[in-house]
């Protein structure tokens, strides 16, 4: 069966990234951009930064600083109004997941119309998006180069999937230089959204020879480079080993799409404000276990590659190598503890079984399958 391949038209990665890509960029004819990222970032000047190197290159912008955590539809509509105010001509985003995502949308929006919630599924969009040039400060998420952007809707508290090749960012851009300020905590929430998306890719009903090479490379990465990162964070080395590693684990999921873990994962995102990875992280192992009855081969082979290139996992089975894994690096060990009420499940998992994420699962759940998960996570 024909597949297709997604990911951006040019990718730079590796120490000294941005001075490359920002020299590249130079010759792509932008004119006015708008910067989308977050306070943080702003605050430590990333922003600045970033703006300063653009106009040196004839290149005027302005910042938006507004992305929340899981951003909202109130974000993209704000993003869209100031770009609309601006006249940008294209849309540089700065940050991780959350502020790739945002700009996704203002992009998407700036040439489709409409509401963000109209995208919502799989491939919704009639015409290409603004260009949109990603510049990652995160090793997890992989949006900088996906054809995914997950938007918070307020008032049905869901996170929104969209899966379109509209999305999908024009220019990618890793530096691990820039990714040395990220809080231990971030580090592991980041690194375990990586893996989870690399072993979803590789039991997915949609898997490839290609897909399976980069997810077993993004594996054995997180598997050797995660906890360094995590515990020294100015490793050089782990850093830019984290930073392929979750670039992989993108070529993975962004052709290969997810599972149950991300379609669960973001309902309890979108209905307690969450983070992404950490959820990820407390789901993978119970989602995983439910899928062994379709998946042990690939399973036990994910636990091997775990097992050879961490020595705290080695002779593990799988389920347990991820749980000892998440631990390590300091992880939560159950959803109680992030404030999930149990009298919920019910809510989550019917919103889960609509997420599309979910239509590559190995397994496909029944509802009271999937309160199960949720409860084992409890």
């Amino acid at each position: 069966m024909a597949s297709q391949f997604f990911m951006p038209s040019q990718n730079v990665l590796g120490e000294g990234a941005l001075d490359v890509a920002i020299e590249q960029i130079a010759t792509l004819g932008l004119k006015k951009a708008l910067i989308v990222t977050d306070k943080p970032l702003a605050n430590l000047g990333y922003a600045a930064d970033l703006a300063q190197r653009l106009q040196a290159k004839g290149i005027s912008s302005d910042v938006f600083d507004e992305v929340q955590p899981n951003p909202t539809v109130k974000n993209v509509n704000n993003g869209l109004a100031r770009l609309q105010a601006l006249g940008a001509d294209c849309i540089f985003s700065l940050g991780g997941g959350s502020s790739h995502d945002c700009a996704k949308g203002i992009a998407l929006l700036a040439t489709n119309g409409g509401k963000i919630e109209d995208y919502e599924g799989l491939d919704k969009s009639s015409k290409p998006q603004l260009p949109l040039v990603a510049v990652n400060t995160t090793a997890g998420t992989a949006s900088e180069m996906t054809r995914f952007t997950i938007i918070t809707d307020e008032e049905r508290h869901v996170k929104m999937a969209i899966v379109d090749k509209h999305v999908t960012p024009t220019f990618s851009v890793n530096d691990p230089k820039l990714m040395e300020g990220m809080p231990a905590s971030l580090t592991a929430a980041t690194g375990m959204d990586a893996l989870t998306h690399a072993i979803e890719a590789y039991v997915s009903t949609a898997a490839t020879p290609i897909t399976d090479a980069c997810a077993v490379k993004a594996i054995e990465l997180i598997a050797k480079y995660l906890p360094v990162a995590v515990v020294s964070p100015k490793d050089a080395v782990a850093r830019e080993q984290m930073a392929y590693a979750q670039f992989l684990a993108g070529m993975a999921f962004n052709n290969a799409s997810l599972g149950y873990v991300h379609a669960m994962a973001h309902q309890l995102g979108g209905f307690y404000n969450l983070p992404h990875g950490v959820c990820n992280a407390l789901l993978l192992p119970h989602v995983e276990s439910f899928n062994l009855r379709a998946a042990k081969t690939r399973l036990d082979e994910v636990g091997e590659i775990l097992s050879a290139n961490n020595a705290d996992l080695k002779g593990l089975p799988v389920i347990e190598a991820i749980k000892k894994l998440a631990g390590i690096v300091g992880i939560p060990k159950s959803l109680r503890e992030l404030g999930v009420k149990e009298e919920d499940f019910k809510t989550l998992a019917e919103n889960a079984m609509k997420d599309v994420c979910g239509l590559t699962n190995p397994v496909q759940p029944t509802l009271e399958e999937v309160i199960g998960i949720f409860k084992a996570a409890y």
